[in-house]
């Protein structure tokens, strides 16, 4: 594949969709940057999964960015960055990674009672970098969370107004509110999609935290640093792959970016990924 490198690619991967509300943030402050994304949609959810299996499949992506030239990578999935961005690190001492994690630090910063609830996968909140910025930054602040069973199925069947989807967030977002929490964090790259809902349930009056945006400015500001910014208009299009369903992932980027695209098949030959 080295034919096919581009210079000063920023890769970004996720389980499914979720990543995209990376990308879009990324492009609104970045817009001349190439993107090579990547739906992992052949095992999606990663939050149900063992965070070995999710480890070995970010593993996989990122020898297939690097391949494709990737300069920089972004994790933009909260579960595999909770369970393979130290050892991405690790492995790649030359590449540089943006990972997600729970917006924890923010919400103890904004929160006026101390009283924060988490939206995040099992697989997150079993990860080590979550209780780290618990014990770092929560000391004084009661946190509740919920795993929002069958969230981003829906999300990513594009179920987003459904009554379905509705009554999961109810059932996570309803008993915070009874116990006081005044700040939500979306640990998960899928719910800024639904956030409109999610604010119409909790009211104005509580605050709900993105971290989409901050991950954005990182990575302009990483770019600057590296002197890996493109600054001039790109002929090429941005790629975006899956290796889930072509036509589904075709109709999301429409929906939730409102773009057109072609989207490249990839497919799982073992624990290597290559082009369907």
């Amino acid at each position: 594949m080295e034919e096919n490198r581009i210079d000063k690619l920023v890769g970004i991967f996720d389980s499914g969709i979720g990543g995209l509300s990376v990308v879009r943030e990324i492009q609104t402050m970045i817009p001349f940057q190439p993107l090579y994304y990547i739906a992992d949609q052949a095992h999606v959810p990663y939050g149900k999964r063992d965070l070995t299996e999710i480890r070995d499949f970010s593993f996989a992506i990122t020898d297939f960015l690097i391949e494709k030239g990737a300069e920089l990578i972004v994790v933009a999935c909260n579960t595999a960055s909770a369970a393979a961005l130290k050892e991405l690190r690790e492995a790649y001492p030359s590449l540089t990674f943006v990972g997600m994690e729970p917006a924890v630090k923010p919400a103890t910063e904004k929160t006026h009672n101390g009283v924060v609830g988490v939206l995040a996968t099992p697989a997150t909140f079993q990860g080590k970098l979550y209780h780290t910025l618990v014990e770092r930054f929560a000391q004084d602040v009661k946190i509740l969370t919920h795993t929002c069973p069958g969230l981003v199925e829906a999300i990513e069947l594009g179920d987003i107004h459904s009554s379905n989807t509705r009554l999961i967030l109810k059932q996570a977002l309803l008993p915070m509110l009874e116990k006081g929490a005044d700040t939500i964090v979306l640990g998960c790259t899928h719910f800024p999609f639904i956030i409109p809902i999610i604010r119409d349930i909790v009211g104005p009056n509580i605050s709900v935290i993105d971290p989409a945006p901050a991950i954005a400015k990182r990575v302009g500001y990483l770019l600057n640093k590296k002197e890996l910014i493109n600054g001039y208009v790109q002929t090429m299009q941005n790629t975006f792959s899956t290796t889930g369903n072509h036509n589904r992932f075709k109709q999301a980027l429409h929906t939730l970016l409102g773009i057109e695209v072609v989207p490249v098949s990839l497919k799982w030959d073992h624990l290597k990924l290559i082009p369907a």
